[in-house]
């Protein structure tokens, strides 16, 4: 099998590109002058201020900053309501190199500005750009200063405007500020402005690659100096010349082919091979006067009819989940690092694939999709809002083709998503009829296909759009928002019946980590719960999971384990994406256990896995391990006959020891459920108990273990008699200060699960909160009898209080910070 499609939307997709960030190089006589991108992330000044014109340098109120930075760090999640949607000035002090060479250019590349952004130079405006979550870029030249300091601002602004997507009834915090990296270009007079490769026909045995670049070009003044011909040279992915070609330039958009590939090394999830292709901008004696690079791939996926997904001509079972853009304490202004990092923790759990919510993401993301072998969904952040008007519908449109251009060279991205909920919430009085939606639906993928007609267009949960894209997705939340877990099977074989090319976006639930329970719901739910497995808007006229239960992690744990052995064993079944993979702030949840926290995260706001995560590693991962259920319950109740004890590995078999003494060696039995069968009753000794289990392959040998300790108690769970305050040092010089609950033996109380409230009465220091995480936060369910909190000491000794709606008030002294 192989993909076969003349593409015409080269032409289109490259006007689109000057706001792309690529890898440039110049010819040895430029880069001996200059270095063409230098990140201008450091020394910025940032001021809180509305203003309309550009403040001076070193106001009041003016601190300094290092982008990526948002002013929404922390407000988004602190105890009171809303967080701040208006205006911020960056500002920064520079200077050009005096030895350039003649006809230098020089441009600002910002990633993203979140949303709106306005630039100038000296006082001089020079640019701006409407809408977040795209990078554009900002020429310089004219009003830039040498031998002297220059003075750039940016006024960025995240206010409440209907016409911009996504909406602000959506489901996440829209942080405003320089949210991701900025680039000072410095470039010849004439150059490169962007290259766009498209593979029409790929097969194992051959491959077509078709390239069109547009130039920015020189002014009259420069014409003695025009550029001649581009030359192209395709390195392999070892870097190896394997092909190039020479085309004449005969105006700024040139399109040009190389010569047919034998046997290519084909991009996959388990094979990311990766090409580059190096355009060289030469005059007519061969002289390169410009070079830039850019990675693609060679493969084809596809959705065939009741058949599922495919890559490369192979079928491939998508094994997905998703990801916002931010993290614990920074919000979205998250550093390169930390992206990727969120990227390897996905590959590493087993998936391969990431649909990326609800909006274009940072470029690392992307880079490291493509290095890593991670699918991606690329979401238009069309999310929720319904329609506008003409204004609303122009920015849309815009904002679509410019996601498509920045991305479009990346092998990764499979699907172009064109929004999420789209109907829900209007913004605009019957903007969310059929009749509105429908059309401009239809439009948007008409703009999408003629941009890149290889890739797929996809929509979750807007059914009369089912029929328009190439992929779709209903809403099934079968066993959180509705019905019960053990109906997802009977509903996907339904909507594989009603859809051709389904796949199933977001299913899962909340987890208050530590939070356990001996008797979690089964697969047939809560009773009296919604029939439907679909997510009712209203969720306060419903009875279900999501609504009137404790949000334990057992309970989420065998509502993954249930959906993992159905998707895993569904004939021609495409796949399933879990939502999400970390929590996230959301402005939608403040009586959370954890306040405006979606806590659907396999891992918590900060990265640590929950014990969910172990689920699909057990599933998916290669890498050996094993996993008690679970490390964070550390004191249980029962029987003298003991309780049982789940372990999700992925070796061949696993021994479960309890107290040094082995309780006998099982198989593992793929996809039965619970725990592949990795289940066994524990006896264990009232007191304290010591776990230990050990996986080994088919030949015996140990290749993974695990253990942990608890407390083991006979009888039911005692009534709350009191609250005590613990501190321990950690590693940075602060205190983790543990809540207790105990009942009148000292023991747990375990179903004490009351909301906690941390303060600092007197003395000096600070809690560390407003973080969103399960240490770091000052109001926060109690979970299984538990709250913690992170404690940063001052000059002097602090108390600090805790209390709850019926506790009223424990207390804690602690020193203060030691000098050294």
């Amino acid at each position: 099998m192989q993909r076969v499609e003349e593409s015409s939307s080269l032409s289109s997709i490259a006007l689109f590109f000057c706001g792309a960030f690529f890898y440039l190089l110049f010819s040895a006589a430029w880069a001996s002058a200059l270095q063409e991108q230098q990140l201008f992330n450091s020394d910025w000044q940032y001021l809180q201020d509305e203003r309309q014109s550009p403040p001076l340098l070193d106001a009041a109120g003016a601190v300094g900053v290092t982008l990526p930075h948002t002013w929404n760090a922390t407000d988004t999640i602190d105890a009171q309501p809303g967080y701040r949607r208006g205006a911020g000035w960056y500002s920064k002090r520079f200077r050009v190199a005096d030895n350039l060479p003649a006809g230098t250019r020089h441009k600002l590349y910002f990633e993203g500005a979140n949303q709106k952004a306005q630039v100038y130079l000296n006082g001089h405006k020079v640019g701006e750009h409407i809408g977040g979550y795209v990078g554009f870029t900002i020429e310089l030249t004219e009003h830039l200063k040498h031998n002297t300091d220059n003075l750039v601002q940016v006024r960025v602004s995240n206010e409440y405007d209907r016409n911009l997507i996504p909406s602000h009834k959506a489901d996440f915090f829209i942080h405003g500020g320089l949210t991701r990296d900025v680039w000072l270009q410095q470039l010849p007079m004439d150059h490169i402005q962007s290259v766009a490769i498209t593979t029409p026909k790929v097969s194992n045995e051959s491959a077509q690659t078709k390239v069109q670049v547009i130039l920015d070009q020189a002014s009259a003044a420069s014409k003695k100096h025009r550029a001649a011909r581009l030359h192209l040279t395709l390195l392999d992915p070892a870097g190896i010349s394997v092909s190039n070609s020479t085309t004449e330039i005969r105006g700024a958009q040139v399109e040009a082919e190389l010569p047919q590939l034998r046997q290519p090394q084909l991009w996959s999830p388990d094979s990311p091979a990766l090409y580059t292709l190096v355009t060289e901008l030469q005059d007519a004696n061969g002289k390169t006067l410009h070079q830039y690079r850019e990675r693609f791939g060679y493969r084809w996926f596809e959705m065939r009819p009741n058949q599922g997904f495919f890559v490369n001509g192979e079928r491939v079972l998508i094994r997905g989940t998703h990801r916002h853009e931010e993290h614990a304490g920074i919000g979205a202004a998250m550093s390169n690092a930390q992206h990727r990092a969120d990227m390897q923790q996905i590959k590493q759990m087993g998936a391969n694939f990431v649909r990326l919510a609800h909006y274009p993401q940072d470029p690392e993301i992307y880079r490291a999709a493509d290095e890593l072998g991670l699918i991606l969904w690329d979401e238009l952040p069309w999310c929720r809002g319904g329609m506008g008007g003409e204004v609303w519908k122009e920015n849309t449109e815009r904002l679509l083709r410019e996601q498509i251009a920045q991305n479009f060279n990346h092998p990764s991205i499979a699907f172009w998503s064109l929004g999420n909920e789209i109907y829900w919430e209007e913004d605009f009085p019957g903007g969310g009829d059929d009749a509105l939606v429908l059309p401009y639906l239809k439009h948007l993928n008409q703009v999408a296909k003629e941009l890149d007609p290889q890739r797929m267009t996809t929509i979750r949960k807007y059914y009369p759009g089912a029929d328009v894209v190439d992929a779709f997705s209903p809403s099934i939340w079968a066993g959180w928002y509705g019905g019960a877990y053990g109906q997802y099977a009977a509903t996907l074989e339904d909507a594989m019946g009603k859809y051709p090319a389904f796949l199933h976006m977001e299913y899962g639930g909340s987890s208050h980590r530590g939070r356990h329970t001996e008797t979690p719901l089964g697969e047939n739910g809560i009773p009296d719960a919604q029939v439907s497995v679909t997510e009712a808007m209203n969720q306060a006229a419903v009875k279900s999971v999501a609504k009137d239960s404790d949000w334990n992690e057992n309970y989420m744990v065998n509502l993954f384990d249930w959906h993992l052995s159905v998707s895993e064993n569904i004939e021609h079944f495409a796949g399933n994406a879990q939502w999400a993979f970390k929590d996230f702030g959301t402005p939608l949840r403040p009586e959370n256990p954890l306040p405006y926290i979606n806590q659907k995260g396999l891992v918590d706001r900060a990265g640590s896995p929950k014990d969910a995560y172990y689920v699909f590693a057990s599933y998916w991962s290669q890498v050996p391990f094993c996993r008690i259920e679970s490390h964070t319950w550390t004191v249980r109740f029962g029987p003298e006959n003991g309780r049982p004890v789940k372990v999700y590995c992925n070796t061949d078999s696993a021994e479960l020891f309890l107290n040094g003494k082995s309780l006998g060696m099982k198989k593992r039995k793929p996809g039965q459920f619970p725990a592949h069968g990795l289940v066994w009753l524990v006896p264990f000794e009232v007191g304290e108990n010591q776990l230990h289990a050990i996986g080994r392959n088919a030949a015996g040998k140990q290749i993974a273990e695990d253990g942990y300790g608890l407390s083991y108690h006979l009888g039911e769970p005692g009534k709350t008699e009191k609250v005590v305050l613990s501190a321990a040092p950690t590693a940075n010089g602060d205190y983790l200060i543990t809540a207790e609950a105990l009942d009148k033996h000292g023991r747990r109380a375990i179903d004490f699960s009351e909301r906690a409230y941390f303060s600092v009465l007197n003395g000096a220091g600070e809690l560390i909160e407003n973080q969103g995480t399960y240490s770091g936060s000052s109001i926060i369910e109690m979970a299984n009898g538990l709250a913690t909190i992170q404690f940063s000491p001052g000059s002097r000794p602090a108390v600090v209080e805790f209390r709850t709606q019926n506790i009223k008030g424990a207390y804690i002294e602690l020193p203060a910070a030691q000098s050294h």
